[in-house]
C-alpha cells in the first residue's frame, strides 16, 4: 500500500462522518475474511442520512487507546455515552493498530494512543451496513488526526483492511463498485447527483442480529446454492450497471430484488442455516408487492438482517413511507436517499 502520502497538518483532534451503503449486488462469502478478499464483485448505493460519526483525539506516546460508544452522535458533545460492546472494542483496537502501522515510514508516523468516540445515526448490527460506515469514519478520523487528508481510493483500501469489505464502498458518494479478488479499493460508478434515488428502510428489528455478517460470510460457501449464484452473478451485475447507465428504474429494481432474495436463500441453506428474516420482514415484502400492484415502482432488498430497504424514485418516496408506517411489525421508517462521500472537520465534537 502506498504510504508516500505527505501529512497536510500536525496531529490534532478530528471528527469524521461516513455514509452507510446499501448493496445492490451483494458481497457475500470471502476467500479471505481478514483482508478481506471477496468471491465476487459488489455494487452499492451510498446513503445520506444513515451515517457514522467518529471523533479521534491523539493522546500521545505511551497512552492507551480509549474507546467510547456514543448513543446519539448527531447531538454532539451533549450526546450520552455507553459502554461499547467488547467485540466492537476489540475490532476497533485492531484497526487502530493497523493504521498506526500504516503510518510508519511516512513523514507523520504516529505510534501513540487515541481517544475514539463513535456512534451511528441508525440501528447498529441490524442489516444497515453499520460496519461499513463505522470503519470508514474511524479510518478517516484517525488518518486525519494523524495529519493526513486521504484521497478516496486510499481511504477505501484502508477502510477495507478493517475486515469490513463493504467499508471499501463507503469511501465514495453515489454508486460504487468493489472488485473481486485481491483488489484493495472500490471505484465510483456514478456520482450522487447523476441519478438520485430513495431508500426507505422499514426497521422491524433494532437489536443486533444473533448471527454476525462475518459468521454469515464464513458459512456462505456451505450452501448448495452458493456456486450457482456465483455462476450467474456476472449477468445480474451487468443488468444493474446497464440500468444505472440508462436510468432504467424497473430493470434496476427487478435485478436488485432478485439479488436480495438470493443472499438470504444462501444464508437459509447454509450449514447450519442462518435465518436473518423475521415475521416483519415477510410483512414488508408483501407490502412492497402490493405497492407495485397499485402502480408504485418500489423494490425491496435486504442485507444481512431482518430490516428491509425499499428502493424507489423520489416522486414515490412519501407514498412508500406512508404505506410502510401502517404495518404493525414496523418499528420505525428511515427515509434515506443517494448520498455523498465521507468528510472530516477539525475538533473532537463527541
Amino acid at each position: 500500500m502506498n504510504t508516500a502520502l505527505e501529512p497536510a497538518h500536525e496531529p490534532a483532534p478530528v471528527t469524521a462522518e461516513a455514509p452507510s451503503n446499501i448493496a445492490f449486488i451483494k458481497y457475500w462469502g470471502a476467500r479471505d475474511l481478514e483482508t478481506p478478499v471477496p468471491f465476487n464483485r459488489s455494487l452499492s448505493m451510498t446513503l445520506d442520512a444513515c451515517r457514522s460519526i467518529c471523533s479521534a483525539s491523539p493522546l500521545g506516546d505511551g497512552k492507551e487507546d480509549e474507546i467510547v460508544w456514543v448513543e446519539d452522535p448527531a447531538a454532539g458533545r451533549s450526546a450520552a455515552s455507553a459502554e461499547a460492546p467488547p467485540s466492537f472494542v476489540e475490532r476497533t483496537r485492531r484497526h487502530l493498530d493497523r493504521l498506526r502501522e500504516w503510518s510508519q515510514g511516512t513523514a507523520a508516523s504516529y505510534s501513540g494512543g487515541f481517544r475514539i468516540a463513535t456512534g451511528n445515526t441508525f440501528p447498529s448490527a441490524a442489516g444497515i451496513a453499520s460496519s461499513a460506515s463505522g470503519f470508514t469514519a474511524l479510518t478517516l478520523a484517525v488518518a486525519a488526526a494523524m495529519g493526513f487528508d486521504l484521497p478516496p481510493r486510499m481511504l477505501s483500501a484502508l477502510s477495507r483492511s478493517s475486515g469490513s469489505g463493504s467499508a471499501a464502498r463507503s469511501a465514495y458518494g453515489g454508486y460504487v463498485e468493489w472488485p473481486d479478488g485481491e483488489s484493495n479499493a472500490a471505484v465510483q460508478v456514478l456520482d450522487e447527483d447523476t441519478w438520485p434515488l430513495c431508500d426507505v428502510v422499514a426497521v422491524v428489528e433494532t437489536a443486533a442480529k444473533k448471527v454476525s455478517s462475518r459468521d454469515g460470510h464464513r458459512l456462505a460457501v456451505t450452501s448448495p446454492y452458493f456456486a450457482p449464484r456465483l455462476a450467474g452473478l456476472g449477468g445480474r451485475l451487468e443488468r444493474v450497471r446497464n440500468a444505472l447507465r440508462q436510468r432504467d428504474f424497473e430493470a434496476l429494481g427487478s435485478a436488485v430484488e432478485e439479488e436480495g432474495i438470493d443472499l438470504h436463500l444462501i444464508a437459509m441453506s447454509s450449514r447450519p442455516p442462518v435465518y436473518y428474516w423475521s415475521p416483519g420482514t415477510i410483512e414488508v415484502l408483501a407490502a412492497v408487492r402490493d405497492l407495485r400492484a397499485d402502480g408504485i415502482a418500489a423494490y425491496a432488498t435486504m442485507d444481512a438482517g431482518a430490516n428491509v430497504h425499499v428502493i424507489c424514485q423520489p416522486a414515490d418516496e412519501s407514498r412508500v413511507a406512508e404505506r410502510l408506517e401502517t404495518l404493525g411489525s414496523v418499528e420505525r421508517v428511515l427515509r434515506d436517499r443517494t448520498g455523498g462521500p465521507p468528510a472530516w472537520r477539525g475538533g473532537a465534537e463527541l
